[in-house]
């Protein structure tokens, strides 16, 4: 049997270990580098009848310590089995060209998410992607969700899906 006195002793131990692991924690709490956010508008547009033209307005939020520096943003459709098919996404100045030549895409509410964009520690961004989906737009409207997926630049991939009923 072990005595009282080895048993309090035990007891203070594990506490002050599970005490130390806590801090830890805690202060590692903001150390890693990853973002989350929301896709905030949709818009479609056909460019023929098996092709659509995509643009996902999102907001980007870093909870970390460190910056959140881009490398590569895709958007990506995922139908009602779960299967997905990654967009081809255009560049900032083809962007702007096609919003001039595709009224029916409305505004340009945001600058596009490119290469070596930040975003500051527990800051936020509003940024876009524009994307072709050889996929006639009926079957993009009939979408499971859109997801903005983004690459950061030490490999970390993040994904920001559709929350459908907003």
């Amino acid at each position: 049997m072990l005595s009282k006195n080895f048993l309090i002793a035990l007891g203070i131990g594990l506490v002050c270990i599970v005490i130390a692991v806590c801090g830890v924690l805690f202060m590692q709490r903001g150390a890693h580098v990853g973002v989350d956010g929301e896709i905030l508008k949709i818009r479609t547009t056909p460019i023929d009848e098996n092709s659509t033209m995509v643009v996902l307005d999102f907001r980007v939020k870093n909870p970390s310590d460190y910056p959140f520096v881009a490398r590569n943003v895709t958007a990506i459709y995922e139908d009602s089995s779960g299967a997905r098919t990654e967009g081809l996404t255009a560049p900032e100045i083809d962007a702007r060209h096609i919003f001039e030549v595709m009224p029916t895409l409305g505004q340009k509410y945001n600058q596009t998410m490119i290469e070596r964009d930040k975003v500051s520690p527990h800051g936020q961004l509003d940024r876009m992607v524009m994307a072709r989906f050889d996929l006639p737009e009926s079957k993009l409207q009939a979408r499971k969700q859109f997801i903005v997926r983004i690459e950061e630049i030490d490999g970390g991939m993040f994904e920001i899906p559709e929350k459908k009923g907003k």
